[in-house]
């Protein structure tokens, strides 16, 4: 289904949830507002095939509707570890059962619908987190960070998947420039733009590339690489030696 929902004009426009509307539309919705998304879903499955290790569990934390849970299902169908998939939003994860259920991955993905904050992680080897970090308060950042670190077995890693900005003010608004013009290539007009970063405006919360590997190295992993970047949207793998 296409994505119109900020096609209209809104008087009030409420911050952006996941909801079902979103979840009815969100196929539509991510492959038209994030660039680069296809690669970063595709290459997590690639690096959890990697790095997966058998009797472990791997995270999909803000697993929405399991694109990376399934490109992880695929690529370790010959490691006994299993796919925790998590998000705090039931609609989104009927949805991601429904398509589980069509590719038959059922018993491979088990869906948890809770807040991460609040989940205890444990014998991991692959954490991912796919736009997933930015909604979460800045403040609690550091803390999760450092209990995924302590749940990853060693040899373990983390890929993390972030909107950012930069710390020059010029440069951030070309990066935002360019984001707003692969949009519009992508049939969104000026109107569902502006009303859709409005109801993300204090719900998304980037930061720069230097703030996320200082969290990570204080959590205490270790070569900590960019491997993906588009835009104002960026892909890293940290290590858990």
């Amino acid at each position: 289904m296409r994505d119109s929902l900020y096609s209209k004009p809104v008087e009030s426009i409420q911050g952006f949830t996941f909801d079902e509307k979103v979840a009815a539309v969100f196929p539509d919705m991510i492959k038209r507002s994030v660039p680069g998304y296809a690669t970063v879903i595709a290459m997590t499955g690639v690096l959890a095939g990697q790095y997966a290790q058998p009797e472990s569990k791997c995270y999909d934390l803000g697993c929405s509707l399991g694109e990376s849970s399934f490109a992880m299902a695929d690529a370790t169908s010959n490691i006994t570890c299993s796919i925790i998939a998590i998000d705090n939003s039931q609609q989104m994860l009927d949805e991601c059962q429904k398509r589980l259920r069509v590719i038959g991955a059922l018993e491979k993905v088990e869906l948890l619908c809770a807040d991460i904050q609040d989940v205890d992680f444990d014998t991991a080897s692959v954490a991912v987190m796919n736009y997933t970090l930015q909604f979460i308060d800045i403040s609690e950042r550091e803390a999760l960070m450092k209990r995924l670190f302590d749940a990853l077995l060693p040899g373990g890693v983390l890929l993390l998947s972030e909107k950012i900005k930069s710390k020059d003010e010029h440069t951030n608004q070309r990066l935002i420039d360019m984001h707003h013009n692969f949009k519009k290539a992508n049939g969104y007009s000026d109107l569902e733009i502006s009303q859709k970063r409005t109801a993300l405006e204090n719900v998304l919360l980037p930061e720069t590339i230097e703030d996320h590997k200082q969290r990570l190295s204080k959590a205490g992993f270790e070569n900590i690489d960019i491997w993906f970047q588009c835009f104002n949207f960026m892909s890293l793998i940290a290590y858990r030696p």
